[in-house]
């Protein structure tokens, strides 16, 4: 899960931050960054991912806006499943001998699988947030730092997990990029609790 404090889409024009927020506030960013000159390059990440999104910034602010409105006038389609609930139904391929183990369960397979998503979600030591934080900045940072010097070396401390390695080495970056970059990576190094002051 992203960092509650990151927003959830970033504009960048070169090396600057222009905007991050909702994807409509950052698409209109892009649009008036844009405007009418065809020679602007804005680049908008989904900072969740770190990988870059391709928005359609044609046309009025106004048609921007509800192309890219975070509130979705479109109703979403019916479904199977029981959705009032919150209960989605998907396809899941196994194994025959999955299959049978999973009939055999109390409640059959829908519980059971419900059962073991939870268990493997309350069971997570924070791997898995840590691999999808290294994973986003490390996105990101190829597409906006690969020709930056240094860019090599602190992918590697990023993927060792070495917080203050990576800091030293982005310093002589872009400050947007490189505030960016320890944003998005900050949820991908272990750290340890605070200890309280001696009394």
């Amino acid at each position: 899960m992203l960092d509650q404090s990151i927003p959830p889409y970033s504009a960048f024009q070169g090396n600057c931050l222009i905007s991050s927020g909702s994807l409509e506030d950052v698409a209109l960013a892009a649009h008036s960054a844009t405007g009418t000159r065809p020679d602007v390059s804005v680049l908008i990440f989904e900072n969740a991912s770190g990988k870059q999104v391709d928005l359609d910034l044609h046309g009025t602010a106004q048609d921007v806006r509800q192309r890219h409105n975070s509130a979705g006038t479109e109703s979403p389609r019916r479904s199977p499943g029981r959705p009032k609930l919150g209960v989605v139904a998907r396809e899941v391929t196994l194994l025959p001998r999955h299959w049978e183990w999973l009939g055999q369960q109390p409640g059959g397979a829908s519980v059971a699988l419900r059962k073991l998503v939870e268990n493997a979600r309350r069971d997570d030591d924070g791997t898995a947030q840590a691999r999808r934080a290294r994973d986003a900045a490390a996105g990101f940072m190829q597409t906006m730092a690969g020709n930056l010097p240094r860019f090599e070396d602190a992918l590697r401390s990023l993927y060792r997990q070495d917080e203050a390695q990576l800091l030293a080495l982005i310093e002589a970056w872009p400050a947007d990029i490189r505030t960016h970059v320890a944003a998005l990576a900050k949820g991908s190094f272990p750290h340890t609790p605070e200890k309280a002051p001696a009394q």
